[in-house]
């Protein structure tokens, strides 16, 4: 009788503890899984909103023809700026005569020498009364403004104002993926400038740098500045900006003016204040004012007959390919030639379905985009090894740039009087997930110097004749990528393949 009792409780306490362990197991399991949902949490929640391609719902609303560019901003006056060194002397050249206002839109900024050069002169500016705005994708801004000195410095000030486009919210991912990739500049009623290059030195002078990015921009000059922009292109570019900048989903970066009495932010200004200085005493000829005997636009940048900017909707989750279908669009009406210089070419069905009807419609479509070997954009070139047959498929005579440096420039020709410049990426987030912007400009004299100059490009590239076969000129030697990174950027692509529409 004894032995079973003691028994009874030894088996009580035996089902006491497995009821114990298996509570502490399960514990355990949560723990270990609740990892594994907040990634599924931040993942699914940031593509799925995007998984579904949008079409242009109404396309009478976009419709675009030559005979609408007539219509558009008429007498400014445009230059090409090809090189780092070029972007450099025109930004510091235009801040420095401006007197009322600067506006400055990127898609990234980063704390180096062309940055800090940029930003002395528009802290100059500010501080002799012009007003400033610049705006930052959020992401971006987090990744690479953060709490350094030199933003705050120049965000503390009373007549700057910084703002972020959607900077990233864990709680919410799904608003993650809408980003801003507009880049330009404009100064007063004077003059702007709008392409692909963002703001650090991989784009913007002659700095060293670990690597360098061929890019391209156009400077718009009003030449009838001292009457306002009415009339000119300059005014759709600022009118875009206002309506982005008002947007709920923007944030102000830093608007706290007690940050200037910080000791390091004011050795930060003593800093730029002094860059200012020496950037004046070196380069005295890009710090000519506005007004008689100033800087001579009129010279150095050619007629055009009409400019028309595109745009892509401002929302931060998925969009109808607008700018997309705007830029086929007035393809398809060319009689000659279409050439198009883009970084990569990500493409949906329906983007390869309507490429290959402009070919069908043009004699003579070139596309050109950057070689595996020679392009700078890991997601986009894994992309490119699984989807070539495709985009070979379409029928345009497809180049591979192999020049050295990454091309980043984005540009389109259309016969021999169309020029179309900006930051629109022939890839699907371009086309369905971020604000991009493309200026149209219709100038026989402009399209001859961007032709002649993505012709010059061309040379450097080897036209591809089948999926797996090349054309190569003599002088061009292909520099193989190694096995180890071929073999992780197929791996990649192939991963990447459910969820290309972000790349």
């Amino acid at each position: 009788m004894g032995k079973e009792e003691i028994g009874g409780k030894t088996e009580s306490v035996k089902e006491l503890r497995t009821g114990k362990g298996e509570k502490k197991r399960g514990k355990i399991r949560w723990i270990a899984l609740f990892p594994a949902g907040v990634f599924l949490y931040l993942v699914i929640g940031a593509i799925a909103p995007f998984a579904r391609l949008k079409e242009v719902a109404n396309p009478s609303l976009y419709a675009i023809s030559r005979e609408d560019l007539a219509a558009a901003g008429k007498g400014d006056r445009a230059m090409l700026l090809e090189t780092a060194t070029e972007a450099w002397e025109e930004r510091l050249r235009l801040l420095s005569q401006a007197k009322e206002r600067i506006i400055l839109s990127t898609f990234d900024i980063r704390e180096d020498e062309s940055a800090r050069d940029i930003l002395s002169v528009i802290l100059k500016k500010a501080d002799e009364g012009v007003r400033v705005k610049i705006f930052v994708d959020g992401f971006s801004g987090q990744a690479h403004m953060g709490r350094r000195d030199l933003f705050r410095l120049v965000a503390a000030h009373p007549n700057i104002e910084i703002k972020w486009y959607n900077p990233v919210n864990l709680l919410t991912p799904w608003t993650s993926q809408g980003r801003m990739h507009d880049k330009y500049l404009i100064v007063d009623d004077l003059a702007y400038i709008l392409g692909g290059r963002n703001m650090y030195d991989y784009f913007i002078g002659d700095y060293e740098s670990d690597s360098k990015s061929y890019d391209r921009e156009v400077l718009v000059y009003n030449p009838g500045w001292a009457r306002g922009s009415e009339g000119s292109s300059l005014e759709q570019v600022e009118a875009y900006f206002e309506d982005i900048w008002e947007m709920d989903v923007c944030r102000y970066y830093y608007d706290d003016e007690s940050l200037a009495k910080r000791e390091d932010i004011r050795a930060e200004r003593e800093r730029l204040e002094e860059r200012y200085d020496e950037l004046r005493e070196r380069r005295p000829d890009l710090f000519e004012p506005q007004g008689p005997g100033a800087y001579d636009y009129e010279a150095v940048t050619c007629e055009t007959d009409a400019i028309r900017l595109l745009s892509n909707p401002t929302t931060i989750y998925g969009k109808e390919p607008v700018v997309f279908y705007q830029l086929t669009e007035l393809m398809k009406q060319a009689k000659d030639r279409v050439m198009i210089h883009t970084p990569y070419a990500v493409c949906s069905d329906y983007m390869y379905r309507t490429l290959q009807e402009v070919g069908q419609a043009v004699p003579d479509v070139r596309l050109l985009i950057n070689s595996v070997e020679n392009g700078d954009n890991f997601v986009a070139s894994s992309d490119y090894l699984w989807n070539k047959e495709e985009l070979v498929a379409t029928g345009l005579d497809l180049y591979e740039y192999d020049g050295g440096l990454s091309y980043h420039a984005k540009s389109v020709v259309i016969d021999d009087d169309i020029s179309i410049i900006g930051s629109f990426n022939f890839d699907m987030r371009s086309t369905y997930a971020d604000t991009e912007l493309m200026l149209v400009i219709q100038s026989r004299k402009l399209t001859e110097e961007l032709a002649g100059n993505m012709e010059r490009i061309q040379r450097d590239c080897r036209k591809v004749v089948s999926a797996t076969e090349y054309e190569t000129p003599e002088h061009i030697a292909v520099e193989p990528v190694p096995g180890w990174k071929m073999f992780l950027m197929r791996a990649f692509g192939l991963i990447l393949q459910p969820f290309r529409y972000l790349a």
